[in-house]
């Protein structure tokens, strides 16, 4: 290599140096440099003299280097020299972890250099404490970052817990967005619809005649005093008076409002104690209670309604229409909301209803329209008649002559067994009564009436002609 003619360089790939700058040189390359013999003596120990944190390594020198590795970074020292040794040249730098007299460690990154006679090599280091230091201190950041995130979950777990068991009924509202940040099942419950599908939902919505601004304001401004009374409010699709005890702070740069919900048991209550009697008799009585919307959708139940249909919580019916506890589905529901509507109640009605399991149980109904301040519902008393129905069944031997009300029984058959198993043991009058009363029950539904009566629709059409009640009602 030449430049302007010069021959400076002409004496080797790296120009002659004085043997007193050499080290100097070497040091500021490097941040420790070692020359070792082939035998992987020290011969000279260089620092670089601007890094002090060596400290004084000169009693190395005339030593074999395996003396200040530790025992892996021998093991991969000799394997590299060996190399070195028989030719083969070292373009992967070696990282190698340093000790003295045990007393501490450091780690080092060598290159390995040709230098001199007689396979003595130069090996310049680099000082990797500070990047050690560095992943040290990442490593450690990780772990504050898991053992944050391991209380984290821990503490979402006892807050989750807590929400589960609680007695009260509790609700998380965002003041600024004024929507549901959380909820527990008595809350869900008392608000007629189910947990997953509150959250995210605006909380002034789930109440009538009241604003998300005005309902916030009225909450935020009740956590201002300690005296302050509840909000009192009414739910939508329950139509309960609740009370709403709510308490406001901070968390994630947001106002949270916990409100508590409470039912409102001032006024409404005789002097009597009518309401506190249907109250407990809605919980305590043996016969299914529900109450529904006007479509078919469930709002309330008590436990002996749960039991029928296998259902743990209230938040597993509530919500659901009542068609999918039905055997006939939606035309049994049809049934008894058109009587409800045209009728305002309906005496009895037998069907089956079907668990979560898929067992099958015969019951009797009875429904009435409910109408309180303009807001529709529809309740139901459910009868489970299964030990009832060996005694209600009919001997053959006694056949017809068992009907002493003929037009009373065959309307409490309907419904509970098809139209062959009916007739088997009646007459033809009690066939034509049973028409009747299908017909009559789905308001002239000739394809409701067949599925009620098991019957196809020709064949219902056939026995209509037969008994000329083929146009009655049309």
């Amino acid at each position: 290599m030449t430049s302007g003619g010069s021959t400076f360089w002409t004496s080797g790939s790296v120009p002659l140096i004085e043997p007193e700058f050499l080290s100097s040189i070497i040091g500021a390359a490097s941040d420790i440099a070692l020359v070792l013999a082939a035998s992987g003596t020290i011969l000279s120990v260089v620092l670089n003299q601007s890094d002090d944190t060596f400290g004084n390594l000169r009693h190395w020198e005339g030593r074999p280097v395996t003396d200040f590795l530790t025992s892996e970074s021998v093991v991969k020292f000799e394997e590299a020299h060996s190399a070195y040794l028989s030719g083969i040249e070292q373009t992967k730098p070696l990282e190698l972890n340093h000790r003295d007299n045990a007393a501490w460690q450091y780690p080092v990154r060598y290159t390995f250099h040709r230098f001199g006679q007689e396979d003595a090599v130069l090996l310049l280091g680099r000082d990797l404490r500070p990047i050690a230091e560095t992943q040290q201190q990442l490593v450690q950041a990780q772990i504050a970052l898991e053992q944050g995130y391991e209380a984290r979950r821990e503490f979402d777990a006892r807050f989750r817990v807590m929400l589960a068991n609680v007695e009260d009924a509790v609700v998380f509202v965002s003041t600024q967005s004024g929507r549901i940040e959380d909820v527990n099942e008595t809350a869900a419950t008392l608000l007629g619809m189910r947990s997953d599908a509150l959250i995210g939902a605006t909380f002034a919505k789930l109440f009538s005649e009241r604003a998300a601004s005005e309902l916030t304001e009225s909450l935020l401004n009740a956590t201002l005093s300690d005296d302050a009374q509840p909000v009192g409010v009414r739910v939508s699709r329950t139509r309960r008076d609740i009370e709403i005890k709510p308490v406001v702070f901070r968390a994630g740069g947001q106002r949270i409002l916990m409100c508590r919900l409470y039912v409102d048991r001032k006024g409404g209550v005789s002097p009597d104690g009518t309401a506190t009697s249907a109250a407990s008799l809605f919980k305590a009585t043996s016969d299914a209670v529900v109450f529904m919307d006007p479509k078919g959708a469930i709002l309330s139940v008590n436990d002996a309604m749960l039991d029928l249909v296998g259902g743990a919580h209230l938040s597993d019916v509530v919500g659901k229409s009542l068609s999918d506890y039905l055997a006939r589905g939606q035309i049994d529901l049809g049934v008894l909301l058109d009587n409800a509507e045209r009728a305002g109640q309906m005496r009895s009605y037998a069907t089956k209803m079907v668990n979560a399991l898929g067992a099958k149980s015969a019951v009797e109904m009875s429904a009435v329209r409910l109408e309180d301040e303009g807001n529709v519902s529809v309740g139901l008393i459910v009868r489970d008649v299964n030990r009832m129905e060996p005694v209600r069944a009919i001997p053959a031997s006694q056949g017809a002559q068992t009907l002493a009300d003929p037009s009373r029984s065959v309307m409490d058959l309907v419904g509970s067994a098809s139209l062959k198993e009916i007739v088997a043991e009646t007459t033809d009058v009690v066939e034509k009564m049973c028409i009747e009363t299908a017909v009559q029950l789905t308001r002239n539904n000739r394809v409701a009436a067949a599925e009620m009566l098991g019957l196809s629709r020709q064949s219902l059409y056939v026995k209509l002609r037969k008994y000329g009640l083929l146009h009655k009602g049309g």
